[in-house]
């Protein structure tokens, strides 16, 4: 009974650190009654976009209300809260808002169907919040899903338009065998290490390692440790179109409504990522704190979990931009764009140090700024010429001024030329690997510098288009207030970051001041009674 009590009680006390989460989960519902009585008025989409603004305002608010709260389990080891999990978890609510700045002006969307869409989209929101706060196998699997299953729904959420179609018929598919490869690992990783929780299926795999060690033979507890880690990788490369698992990401990105491309370029890539570090980061490296804080960190065994994901990130910088260079179609170009900066980012885990850590959250948020604000231009160009190809952009720098200079600040920044911000963040996660050293991190750092090179290719051939060739049609382009309103913002961190990028730095220390399982590790747990005042746990 004292168990049962506990347990309740743990439940109950970790209810004041999902406030977020529960007041998503009532945005969705309201905005599924809300459709029901604004179903037929005209009014609708300014009242959806303000309701679901408001919600995502509440939410927000509420989780940086508990941004200065200690770690903690919670829901007896289901979720954590720490630091990491806050900075992700604000993240996926960041870059929603400025998604929901394209969506009104987006048409394809249509008015009687917009109450539905923004609900859709906040529950992808609740899976993303879930996602980097998972520290169990059976949370990792409910909340990937819950991000899966309703992105599907929403890439083919264009009735009557065959890219749509095909593209959200091969996520699907694409998604269900990864989906499947994934548990298989990790029903593998279960019966070697005998847990479901990532802290058990670190005890156990540093159990499994020790008796490697005293084994004859360890030929097979190796191998099947091995075949987890790839099936596992299998899931997490899926989620963030990392190769080779990213053939559903052209065609899923190019039929999909152009604010929700935005918004999975971004967002479930952050998550991802997340998940990765939690996952890689807590069960094959050893919990002290002390060697954490210092900045490095000691890997368990012999697994080369590492060069797996040095030769998934050079794989999939290659594929991505080699690929990009024969596209026409802008969103498709950056669709391939997006497959590899995934690489880019893979590169800064790939070191299996803190600072590679570091390097890849400063580089997601300066990706969510300059990757947003051309995506916002895109998605504005593409509804007033109906067109999204390279070819409709000619001559676009004297049909619409602003558009075409935030385009190319934006292009230019993802290429990574200084002094704008994709320039630190790509000097950061080179510079994690660099100090890594060794013959595999100089390799995949050269694979980076040729990579960033090819990129510049592609961008600048759009660039070309706006600026050095003729429109056919010479009628300026109004892309609308709020539109260029969004790229301005959009274009302010990415110009001042890449003069003065210390918060950026700051903020990626203060993610990752925690090893990824201390809370679990020190078992600290919440009590019920410390949230009679939910005030109280900022002062624990």
């Amino acid at each position: 009974m004292q168990n049962a009590a506990q347990l309740i009680a743990d439940n109950q006390g970790s209810f004041a650190y999902v406030l977020p989460e529960i007041v998503v989960i009532a945005g969705i519902l309201g905005l599924f009654l809300l459709d029901l009585f604004l179903k037929k008025s005209t009014a609708a989409r300014v009242i959806h976009t303000a309701a679901v603004v408001v919600v995502l305002l509440v939410a927000t608010g509420l989780l940086f209300a508990m941004r200065a709260w200690e770690p903690a389990s919670l829901f007896n080891g289901l979720l954590v809260h720490d630091a990491f999990a806050w900075f992700f978890r604000a993240f996926a609510l960041l870059s929603t808002l400025v998604v929901i700045v394209m969506v009104p002006d987006y048409r394809e969307i249509p008015t009687s169907r917009i109450g539905e869409f923004y609900a859709l989209l906040l529950t992808i929101v609740l899976g993303l919040l879930l996602l980097p706060a998972s520290t169990d196998l059976l949370m990792i699997v409910l909340s990937l899903e819950l991000v899966s299953l309703v992105s599907y729904v929403l890439t083919g959420y264009r009735k009557g338009n065959r890219p749509s179609a095909e593209g959200a018929l091969k996520y699907v598919i694409f998604g269900g065998v990864a989906t499947g490869t994934m548990l298989y690992g990790f029903s593998i990783l279960y019966g070697l290490c005998g847990g479901t929780s990532l802290v058990d299926l670190q005890a156990g795999f540093a159990r499994a390692m020790g008796e490697v060690s005293t084994l004859g033979d360890p030929t097979a507890i190796k191998l099947a440790l091995a075949t987890a880690t790839v099936f596992v990788l299998v899931g997490f490369g899926y989620k963030i179109a990392a190769a080779p698992f990213h053939l559903w990401t052209p065609d899923a990105y190019e039929g999909a409504p152009t604010p929700f491309t935005a918004f999975l370029s971004v967002g479930p890539k952050a998550a991802g990522l997340a998940l990765m570090i939690r996952f890689f980061f807590g069960i094959f490296t050893s919990h002290d704190p002390a060697a954490w804080a210092a900045g490095t960190v000691q890997s368990l065994g012999s697994l080369p979990w590492m060069e797996i994901l040095a030769l998934m990130s050079m794989a999939t910088m290659t594929v991505g931009n080699i690929t990009a260079l024969r596209q026409e179609n802008v969103k498709r170009m950056l669709a391939f764009s997006s497959i590899a900066h995934a690489g880019t980012m893979l590169m800064g885990l790939a070191t299996g140090t803190v600072l590679g850590v570091e390097a890849v959250i400063v580089y997601a948020i300066i990706y969510l700024f300059m990757n947003l604000g051309a995506f916002a231009i895109v998605s504005a160009i593409g509804t007033r010429l109906g067109t999204e190809t390279v070819e409709g952009y000619r001559g676009l720098s004297q049909r619409a001024p602003w558009a075409a200079f935030t385009l190319a600040a934006f292009l230019f920044s993802l290429t990574g030329l200084p002094p704008l911000a994709g320039f630190i963040g790509k000097f950061y996660v080179f510079y994690a690997v660099i100090l890594k050293g060794g013959s595999l991190m100089w390799i995949l750092a050269l694979v980076g510098a040729l990579n960033g090179a090819i990129s510049l290719f592609y961008y600048a051939k759009i660039v070309r288009a706006m600026y050095l060739e003729k429109a056919v049609d010479p009628t300026p382009v109004r892309i609308g207030w709020s539109t260029a309103a969004l790229a301005g913002a959009m274009l302010i961190p990415t110009l001042v970051f890449g003069l003065y990028w210390s918060p950026l730095v700051d903020t990626s220390r203060e993610a990752v001041r925690e090893a990824p399982l201390s809370a679990q590790v020190s078992g600290s747990a919440v009590a019920a009674a410390e949230h009679d005042d939910p005030t109280k746990l900022a002062r624990r």
